[in-house]
């Protein structure tokens, strides 16, 4: 098990392969389809987001204000990574991502983005979205909620031990396509 602190260095994940478990400890910002197309269109992030060595996390946590005006993660579950397939190997390379955490995997345009650049795509355990939520400490910050919405926005969350695998490493390597692979040769086997 290796705990990953943010920000990461580009040789701590030149160090990861598929099938690693993690723990993550630091700041993770969530990011889904409006903030990709945003970022890939040219759109500016707020200053105060600071994705240069850090991790993107496809989720639309669920917030609840608090009477002093902070905001609680009560649920944080991955949603479907593949929407952003498009967007991801640009984003990772302009903002020096690390790590993206969704689930059900990407493409191969994300694949070669992450080997280029040198970044992980993590799962995360799909309907475990109470249990992660209670990995999150604290919600630092939220930005282009006006624009977005609650579940587009970018959140800040401050997190500890945050578990997920290494699914596509910074190698070339992918559970998704090795999974794909024996699934169509069995298939095949039966058709």
């Amino acid at each position: 098990m290796a705990t990953l602190t943010t920000p990461i260095s580009e040789a701590t994940i030149r160090a990861l392969k598929v099938g690693d478990e993690v723990h993550i400890t630091g700041t993770l910002y969530t990011g889904r389809d409006a903030v990709h197309k945003y970022l890939h269109e040219g759109g500016q992030l707020p200053p105060e987001v600071k994705l240069d060595g850090g991790i993107l996390y496809h989720c639309g946590p669920v917030m609840l204000k608090q009477d002093d005006g902070t905001w609680k993660c009560t649920a944080a579950g991955p949603t479907t990574s593949i929407r952003e397939e498009p967007y991801q190997a640009q984003v990772i390379g302009d903002f020096g991502l690390r790590g993206v955490i969704g689930k059900g995997g990407m493409g191969e345009k994300t694949l070669a983005g992450c080997k280029e650049h040198g970044c992980v795509y993590l799962h995360a355990i799909g309907g475990a979205a109470q249990v992660l939520a209670e990995c999150v400490t604290r919600v630092k910050g939220v930005y282009l909620l006006e624009e977005f919405g609650s579940p587009e926005a970018i959140w800040e969350l401050e997190v500890v031990n945050f578990p997920a695998v290494v699914t596509m490493d910074s190698h070339g390597n992918s559970l998704h396509r090795e999974v794909l692979a024996a699934s169509q040769a069995e298939l095949a086997k039966r058709l």
